[in-house]
C-alpha cells in the first residue's frame, strides 16, 4: 500500500497537464484497455491463465470496473477546474469512508485507537495539503471540482471492501484482469460517443504521457497492489495508506525542482505517519 500510494500520487500532477485535452471518459475508456493489455500479456508470461470458474458471476466485474472507472471519471473531470493539491485533499477522506463501508459490507469493526488513528492521519495529510496555512486549513470550502472529486472517492472508498466481499478465491492477477475487462466495457459503453469524437491522432504528448503512466503504473499496477492488501488487511487499513498521497506529492516537488516544502509541514508528515504506526499494531 505504501507503493500504491507513491504510484497514485503521480497521477494527481500528471492528470491536471492532460485533463484539458481530452474528454474524461475516453481517457478512461482509453487507460482501461491498455492496462488490460497489459495485465494479459503480463499473465501470459508467468504462465497464470484464466479459467472458466473464474468467470462464474461476471457481474461482480462489473460493478467493481464500474466504481473504480467512475472514480478515474470523475477524478479527471474535477481536474479540469480544481488544482492537484485540493484534490488530494478529498483523497484523504477515503480511508474513513472505506473503513465505513468495511463496517455495513463486511461487519469490519474499527478499533478506537484505529479511530483515532484516521483522525489524525486525515489532519496530518490535510496540514500538508494546504501547507501549514491555519487559514487554508480552517477554510476548507469544496468548489465544484471538489464535490465532484468527492463522488468518485466515495466509489473507490465502496470498491474496497466490495474485492473482500465479491472474490471467491480467483488468484489476484486474474482477478485484477477481469476487474480491468470489467472496467473497460463499463466506461467504453458510458463514454462511447467521446471515444468516437476524439481525435486520437493529435493529442498532445501530455495526453499519452498520462494514458501511459496511468495504464500501467496507476491502473494495472495498484490494481494488483490494493486487491491483494484488500484481501489481507481491513477496508481502514488498507485504505489508510492513502494519506502518504500528499507526502508523496510534496517529495515530488522538491524532486522535481519545485521547491521543497516549509519544515512547519514536515509535522504533518510526522502525524500521518505516526498514524500509520497506529494503525500498524491497532487491533483488527
Amino acid at each position: 500500500m505504501m507503493l500504491f500510494a507513491a504510484l497514485i500520487a503521480g497521477a494527481f500532477s500528471i492528470g491536471k497537464r492532460a485533463a484539458p485535452f481530452i474528454d474524461p471518459g475516453a481517457l478512461t475508456a482509453a487507460r482501461f484497455v491498455l492496462a488490460g493489455c497489459v495485465v494479459a500479456v503480463a499473465l501470459v508470461l508467468i504462465g497464470v491463465r484464466p479459467h472458466r470458474l473464474h468467470l462464474r458471476a461476471p457481474w461482480r466485474y462489473l460493478i467493481l470496473g464500474g466504481l473504480m472507472g467512475g472514480y478515474f471519471v470523475f477524478m479527471f473531470e474535477a481536474l479540469k477546474t480544481a488544482a492537484p493539491v485540493s484534490t488530494s485533499a478529498i483523497f484523504t477522506l477515503i480511508p474513513a469512508m472505506s473503513a465505513g463501508f468495511g463496517w455495513l459490507i463486511m461487519r469490519q469493526r474499527t478499533s478506537p485507537v484505529a479511530l483515532l488513528a484516521l483522525m489524525i492521519g486525515a489532519i496530518g495529510a490535510l496540514w500538508v495539503i494546504f501547507r501549514a496555512d491555519l487559514e487554508a486549513f480552517l477554510a476548507f470550502d469544496l468548489g465544484y471540482g471538489e464535490s465532484i472529486f468527492l463522488i468518485g472517492c466515495v466509489c473507490h472508498a465502496l470498491y474496497t471492501p466490495l474485492v473482500r466481499k465479491l472474490n471467491r478465491g480467483e488468484p489476484v492477477p486474474v482477478f485484477t484482469l477481469l476487474t480491468i475487462v470489467g472496467a473497460a466495457l463499463v466506461i467504453g459503453i458510458y463514454a462511447v460517443r467521446p471515444v468516437l469524437e476524439t481525435d486520437w491522432h493529435n493529442l498532445p504528448n501530455a495526453v499519452w504521457i498520462a494514458l501511459v503512466y496511468l495504464s500501467i503504473f496507476t491502473t494495472g499496477i495498484t490494481f494488483a497492489l490494493l486487491q491483494f492488501a484488500a484481501l489481507h488487511l481491513p477496508s481502514g487499513k488498507v485504505m489508510a495508506y492513502g494519506y502518504l498521497t500528499p507526502s508523496f506529492v510534496a517529495i515530488y516537488e522538491g524532486l522535481g525542482g519545485n521547491g521543497w516544502p516549509a519544515a512547519s509541514i514536515w509535522i504533518g508528515v510526522g502525524a500521518i505517519l505516526s498514524a500509520l504506526l497506529i494503525l500498524l499494531i491497532a487491533e483488527d
